[in-house]
């Protein structure tokens, strides 16, 4: 300490540490601000407040950041470790710390930028062509019963999809075309993949393209120009299921309906078969119960019919009296024209010669055989050789085949009683 009252060139300017901190971080501001960092994400946390925290780093450094409430929410992707990223910001100096930061203004991944804008025109030339149209686009069938997916097979995207149809309808065949979902010989292998599934004999109903979540580089295979066509020509419904709920490719675009998930894909593609089960439930109670009501009113009109009709057997009974009625006249008719006649007979054969005599016998003779004719044709011994008296329901003769119909309804009276028939043809 004596040195410096002793000798005052060499003494120093004494700093607060709070006024050191703020020289410091306005000598930052000035010589750097605002600055774009690329590095890799670690120890990445989001607060109850909204902020987020992480460590931007690479093989010779890190550097503290902090992202604040209103520049996360411009967030179109959800940070992860691991995550490659370009951050814009203004380098600063926590004071109750003295911790070097960077306080993060934007955040997007790494080589976006050029990609993005690649993506952005490839987008805008063929929505311009139609290929993104919504009146192309098909519904997804109601009840498919054979799905063609097309994934990797090292893919989790693969295992979520096929333990999302298990579980909700495992009645629907699976047909996997496999193919790379990354890399340089990604798109020829969706492209051969969904042509193999095009041409399948039998035909899937409906197509999932799904892979799991990553940065755009990951997923730039489903941005190729020729898949997009692909899907666009697909003839049967395709459903896209790439990457997470906030990635987009142009695949998505192309396809009859994206999927936010890989799982959220299989789960459009087949509702769950115990619901199509309760709806097959709740048919056949209304089955039952306008079965029930039919079977109701059709019995209140039999019961109906069966009162205006009465007893068929009194009908029959009534037309055999009238019958017997009817034969009794006709006999009582030819004895008195017989005795008649035989009186007649005496009174000329006492009066007249002979001759007159015996054509009066001949008469008479032949007036015998026309009774004996009269009494053969009596309608009961008429339906004693095997003949039938026809007669509709309401008791009136049948006579000819032209007063009948198919299904209707006919009784024969017989010698020892009657039987209800239906025509059956005309």
């Amino acid at each position: 300490m004596s040195e410096f009252n002793e000798n005052p060139a060499l003494a120093r300017r004494v700093w607060p540490v709070g006024a050191l901190c703020r020289a410091v971080a306005d000598a930052l501001d000035a010589r750097f601000n605002p600055v774009t960092v690329r590095g890799e994400i670690s120890g990445f946390s989001r607060a109850s407040s909204g902020h987020c925290y992480f460590s931007l780093k690479d093989e010779a450094g890190q550097l503290r950041c902090a992202m604040f409430r209103r520049a996360a929410s411009l967030l179109d992707f959800q940070p992860r470790d691991g995550d490659q990223v370009e951050v814009r910001g203004r380098l600063a100096v926590y004071e109750p710390r003295g911790d070097l930061q960077l306080v993060v203004e934007s955040l997007r991944r790494a080589g976006q930028g050029a990609l993005f804008e690649q993506f952005l025109q490839r987008k805008a030339r063929l929505e311009a062509e139609g290929l993104f149209d919504p009146a192309r686009k098909r519904p997804i069938p109601v009840m498919p019963t054979r799905i063609g997916l097309v994934t990797s097979l090292g893919a989790a995207a693969l295992h979520d999809v096929v333990t999302a149809l298990r579980r909700r309808a495992p009645h629907v065949e699976v047909v996997l075309a496999p193919a790379a979902v990354q890399g340089a010989q990604a798109p020829a292998e969706l492209v051969a993949a969904l042509r193999a599934l095009y041409v399948l004999t039998p035909a899937p109903d409906v197509i999932l393209l799904v892979r799991g979540g990553g940065s755009i580089e990951d997923l730039w295979a489903f941005n190729d120009e020729i898949l997009a066509r692909t899907i666009a020509a697909s003839p049967m419904p395709l459903v896209s299921g790439v990457g997470h709920e906030t990635d987009f490719t142009i695949a998505d675009f192309c396809a009859d309906v994206r999927a936010p998930t890989p799982t959220a894909a299989a789960e459009l593609a087949a509702a769950p078969q115990a619901l199509w089960l309760e709806a097959l439930g709740l048919v056949g109670e209304r089955l039952d119960d306008a079965l029930g009501r039919r079977l109701d009113v059709l019995g209140q009109r039999l019961d109906l019919a069966a009162g205006r009709l009465g007893r068929p057997s009194g009908l029959v009974a009534r037309q055999r009296l009238g019958l017997a009625h009817q034969a009794q006249r006709m006999h009582h008719a030819v004895v008195s024209r017989t005795e008649r006649l035989a009186q007649a007979q005496r009174v000329l054969q006492a009066d007249l010669p002979l001759k007159v005599a015996r054509s009066l016998a001949q008469r008479q003779d032949r007036l015998g055989r026309i009774g004996d004719r009269l009494q053969l044709l009596d309608p009961a011994l008429v339906l004693q050789r095997g003949y039938a008296w026809l007669a509709d329901p309401q008791g009136r003769a049948i006579t000819s085949a032209t007063q009948l119909g198919p299904g209707d309804a006919v009784r024969a009276r017989l010698a020892d009683g009657t039987v209800s028939m239906t025509v059956d043809a005309g």
